[in-house]
């Protein structure tokens, strides 16, 4: 994109990648950061070509590879690719919703050299689960698979996306991580990008509910320290500085969608004019260091003049492009979360319309956005 900043880059290689391996999912989670509209079986890279991408990851320096949808059990090549992952070295973090695989197929991908299993938790109990993610008997399925990923020596992370339908919950997604044997618990509001952005009436919760989740979330930290690790992400709507997002831009992780598209973040996509580079044409090296899309927000020169003389600049980069993007118009812009910004005002304002807004889910239906091949 021709008005798009683009730098020569010094970055150094990328410590992570997320590979999102299908968009296909059984559950149907109102919060769902994917895209509206979904990439489809028919355009996903076949097996040969994400094992390209995976020798080429640890080839670049990649230490972490996360396994990621969608659901990444619904590929039937998943035990290879994580054969391939052991083969080159690379630490596998399979993030599943835990409910469609079999212990056989557990077996098989441990056998295989998987690392770390992270398990997606939409509820603390078989009503709040069923309610967020739509799928009757998800909880128990949960639990039993956490539970052959503990008796298989496997390390566990609960991953729990916290909103209004499950944020009174926190005190018993603690004790369930406990239950279940896992080494860590994730709690992260919800962010609102891709499908999640439609439902931001929905499961936006109140200051209120917020500001007690954290007291819980900061006592519990203290009161299980080590026994659990418990990392929290804090709302960005509620914040008065921005999160170090992705800790800079192009600087530490590649996302690879399922049709091979190379993305800087997740959300990166709903920054219009962007230009993104596939696997298909370009090496992951290149991707990295040479295409449009990584060189465009590299580094802080490019943020407006607040922002360079904020002793903070070094420390969240001026914070989410996407964000800025969303709420201003302008992914330059400082995020709007940040109290200097002149639209923070409107992020507080907007924050007390949606939390007091009671709308119903819209569910997110894989096959209304994209056909199956």
């Amino acid at each position: 994109m021709s008005d798009m900043p683009q730098v020569e880059t010094t970055a150094a290689p990328p410590m992570g990648l997320l590979a999102e391996l299908t968009h296909r999912c059984p559950l149907q989670c109102p919060y769902c950061s994917n895209p509206v509209e979904l990439e489809r079986r028919s355009d996903e890279l076949d097996t040969a070509g994400w094992q390209r991408v995976l020798r080429e990851a640890a080839a670049l320096g990649v230490l972490q590879v996360h396994l990621s949808g969608g659901e990444p059990a619904a590929r039937p090549d998943l035990v290879e690719l994580v054969e391939t992952c052991a083969q080159e070295g690379l630490y596998s973090n399979l993030i599943t919703a835990g409910v469609s695989i079999t212990p056989e197929r557990l077996a098989a991908l441990d056998a295989a050299g998987l690392d770390h299993v992270q398990l997606s938790f939409q509820g603390a109990d078989d009503v709040v689960t069923e309610h967020v993610s739509g799928m009757r008997g998800a909880f128990d399925k949960k639990c039993a698979f956490a539970g052959e990923v503990s008796a298989r020596g496997l390390p566990l992370t609960l991953n729990v996306v916290l909103h209004r339908a499950n944020i009174h919950q926190v005190d018993d997604f603690i004790e369930l991580a406990l239950r279940l044997g896992a080494e860590r618990l994730e709690l992260a509001h919800a962010q609102y990008y891709g499908w999640a952005l439609r439902n931001r009436g929905a499961l936006m919760p109140k200051r209120a509910d917020v500001m007690t989740a954290l007291r819980t979330v900061e006592a519990a930290k203290e009161r299980l320290k080590g026994r659990l690790a418990i990392d929290s992400v804090v709302p960005d709507y509620y914040a008065h500085f921005p999160k170090p997002c992705m800790n800079g831009w192009g600087q530490q992780t590649i996302n690879v969608t399922p049709s091979g598209l190379g993305l800087p973040c997740h959300a990166a996509q709903t920054i219009p004019g962007l230009e993104f580079w596939n696997v298909r044409e370009h090496g992951l090296s290149d991707i990295w260091y040479h295409s449009p899309a990584f060189n465009a927000f590299r580094g802080t020169d490019f943020l407006p003049e607040t922002c360079q003389s904020c002793d903070r600049l070094d420390i969240d980069h001026g914070g989410c492009r996407c964000q800025a993007m969303m709420m201003t118009g302008d992914a330059r812009q400082m995020d709007p979360v940040c109290q200097h910004s002149p639209w923070h005002e409107d992020i507080q304002t907007l924050t007390l319309e949606e939390a007091g807004r009671d709308e119903p889910f819209a569910y997110r239906r894989f096959a209304k956005t994209a056909r199956p091949a």
